[in-house]
């Protein structure tokens, strides 16, 4: 994997640079979080996903238009099938500067240094709660010893980043945010916490009555461990506070409260071939058409990367509420 970086040629109509891609690898997860999924899904069809080699070709493709990051996403990516011949192979790209990797953390034991050793350079551990029972309640059939494991793992292995991810829910983990917070520190990794997104209609839990807010979140967690903005970037929609006594970051990721669409540098790619263009809204293009029938055209394959940008809309628009969300799809069939 090279550090050579070349400008991005992908710019939308609101003249934001895209560099990021988030490359969905699976819709699959042994994991049913109750943010995230319905307790009974429905998964693809392997006729509709596509194959390791679409996906390392997409890859390839929007590293050739200046995507200097990519992270693997789904799901979970580790269950799908030899995702190492791919990872291994991304690897390779020359100008991808950032490899990432976003998992529950169930499998980083078996995997994660094999990860590391084939060019991944960053993972992000979702990490909700610490007491057992909670986490099996929050993830429906998680083992909190195994992402534990994983943890420990992922720092063993030697990563040069690594951030845990909480989702944050009043009245059910919102008691754990210091706690995770002093998980973090002891391991000296960064965490984030996300206000939970309307994607996919959901019975497990009303929304608006869950939602917990970041600047809710910085106040508590500044009262004990006093927080200062940093300013620091890695190219995702975190803003990172420091603590004057640990080299773990605190960030916020707040698509209500705070949105952040102004500086947006990324798309994704669902597993179906999508390019989906903004979380929060449908506007799409179809890759999977082109990668069927011009198979190893990259030439196409980035024209039409190229003119879907003119379809990145200018910001989402997430309200709070009971009703059907505007977006249907959940946030597995969206890409991390």
């Amino acid at each position: 994997m090279s550090s050579h970086l070349q400008p991005s040629n992908l710019i939308d109509r609101f003249d934001r640079r895209i560099d990021y891609l988030r490359l969905s690898v699976t819709d699959r997860c042994d994991f049913r979080c109750v943010y995230c999924m319905a307790e009974d899904m429905t998964f693809l069809p392997r006729s509709q996903i596509l194959s390791l080699e679409q996906l390392y070709d997409v890859a390839a493709a929007f590293v050739a238009l200046g995507v200097s990051k990519i992270r693997l996403t789904g799901g979970e990516p580790l269950v799908r099938n030899n995702l190492m011949t791919l990872v291994e192979r991304l690897g390779q790209l020359n100008g991808l500067k950032q490899l990432h990797l976003t998992t529950n953390g169930a499998r980083l034991d078996k995997y994660a240094a094999a990860l590391k050793a084939a060019g991944v350079t960053g993972v992000n551990i979702s990490l909700d709660s610490l007491d057992e029972s909670k986490f099996r309640q929050l993830t429906r059939t998680g083992d909190l010893s195994k992402v534990l494991r994983g943890i420990d793992a992922a720092i063993d292995a030697g990563f040069s980043r690594i951030k845990l991810n909480a989702v944050i829910l009043r009245g059910r983990n919102d008691d754990e945010a210091l706690a995770l917070v002093e998980f973090a520190r002891h391991k000296g990794i960064d965490i984030s916490f996300i206000e939970e997104m309307p994607l996919g209609i959901i019975d497990e839990h009303s929304r608006a009555l869950s939602f917990c807010s970041s600047d809710e979140l910085r106040e508590l967690i500044d009262f004990r461990y006093p927080l200062s903005a940093s300013g620091e970037s890695t190219g995702g929609p975190s803003t990172y506070y420091r603590m004057v006594d640990s080299p773990s970051r605190v960030g916020f990721i707040s698509p209500h409260s705070h949105n952040f669409c102004h500086l947006c540098n990324r798309v994704r790619v669902t597993v179906e071939g999508r390019l989906l263009l903004c979380l929060g809204n449908e506007h799409s293009a179809d890759l999977k058409a082109t990668l069927d029938e011009f198979p190893g055209d990259s030439e196409r394959l980035q024209q039409v990367i190229r003119s879907a940008m003119s379809l990145k809309p200018e910001r989402h628009h997430f309200e709070l509420n009971d009703n059907e969300p505007q977006i249907v799809r959940f946030m597995n069939m969206t890409g991390g």
